[in-house]
């Protein structure tokens, strides 16, 4: 349209779209300024006059707390038509005259919560889990304590029955077993009677450890302690049933016998995560340091970071993109005071509650 507009001042405008391939309306209508749109006018549409009137009949005392469909009712009733009901409602909706007339509460946005670990031993997630028994409706429990950070088992027991006094003991060796120190650390359960007694509770008070719950009717805010259970369960050697307590016990050892793997070991020790480093939880944990392997891993990544480095993109040579963490959720649902490591900004690993 504009090189018409110059050119067509020396050529000509109809040699000018001729040449450009443009029909000269098209070049005329777009010169046009457009046209202002016309106001729709509906026919049996009622005049200003006329909705005036309809406003000051609603508005007055004997209507003014009344719906539409009573107002228009009673005048029926008396002889009297203004307008139909769909009118009246569509002109008190114009003037802003309808909406809500009981107290409604205005929630908040909801945001789930939240706990951080930023190192190992602060934060365990603990629960249990049935295995099945040599017979019909018999089972083993098995207490499994997880460190959230290194996903490491850093305590666990079977026992023939759930029974709070077994929790509170197993709680009780592994805080001194760990080296727990008052007021730094957080362990998470849900709401099992075992995790809610007042046994348990009073130990960890006395333990100086701050407890969380998850959220009522809410069945999957232990999420790090059930990913657990189902992957040992849906192992290939996961036995069908146990024999008897000391076969559950046995499968459930805390170290590896030859070609044989134990239930609480091979998720703790023996199995590399992609999520943390690709590193194992154990050598996450305190039994090892987190990047023992990165010094082996990172003298491939920079000669492929040589060879080709227009794959490597704006990441650093050698650099490996892993997560340092593991995120398991999104401040957090305390029945204490948290430790102030759990408000840390940091990466680290979360547990919603």
């Amino acid at each position: 349209m504009q090189t018409v507009q110059d050119v067509g001042r020396r050529l000509g405008v109809a040699p000018t779209c001729a040449a450009v391939e443009l029909a000269r309306a098209t070049y005329y209508r777009g010169r046009r300024p457009p046209a202002a749109p016309r106001p729709r006018r509906i026919p049996r549409a009622l005049l200003p006059a006329e909705q005036g009137a309809v406003l000051a009949v609603l508005h007055e005392p004997r209507f003014m707390d009344l719906a539409p469909a009573e107002v228009y009712a009673t005048l029926l009733d008396k002889g009297h038509y203004l307008c139909s009901e769909r009118t009246r409602s569509r002109l008190l909706a114009a003037h802003h005259e309808v909406r809500e007339r009981r107290d409604q509460r205005r929630h908040p946005p909801y945001a789930a919560p939240a706990l951080l670990a930023t190192r190992p031993n602060e934060l365990w997630s603990w629960d249990l889990t049935t295995l099945l028994g040599p017979a019909k409706w018999t089972y083993f429990y098995l207490y499994v304590i997880l460190d959230v950070f290194s996903r490491y088992a850093v305590g666990w027991m079977v026992a023939p029955c759930e029974r709070t006094s077994l929790a509170e003991r197993l709680i009780e060796t592994t805080c001194p077993r760990q080296g727990i120190v008052p007021g730094h650390l957080a362990i998470h359960a849900d709401r099992g009677s075992s995790m809610t007694s007042k046994a348990v509770a009073l130990l960890l008070a006395d333990l100086g450890v701050t407890t969380t719950h998850s959220r009522p009717h809410v069945s999957n805010d232990t999420p790090s302690s059930a990913s657990q259970f189902k992957t040992l369960k849906y192992r290939p050697a996961f036995p069908a049933c146990f024999g008897s307590l000391v076969h559950a016990r046995t499968l459930s050892g805390r170290s590896c016998s030859g070609t044989t793997m134990n239930i609480t070991t091979w998720d703790s020790g023996c199995s590399p995560r992609t999520t943390c480093t690709m590193d194992s939880p154990r050598r996450r944990s305190r039994s090892g340091p987190a990047c023992s392997r990165r010094p082996m891993r990172r003298t491939p990544s920079v000669f492929c970071a040589t060879r080709r480095p227009r794959r490597r993109g704006h990441r650093p040579c050698g650099s490996i993109s892993r997560r340092a963490h593991g995120a398991i959720g999104p401040p957090a649902w305390f029945s204490g005071h948290p430790p102030k490591s759990t408000h840390r900004k940091a990466p680290g690993s979360t547990i919603s509650t």
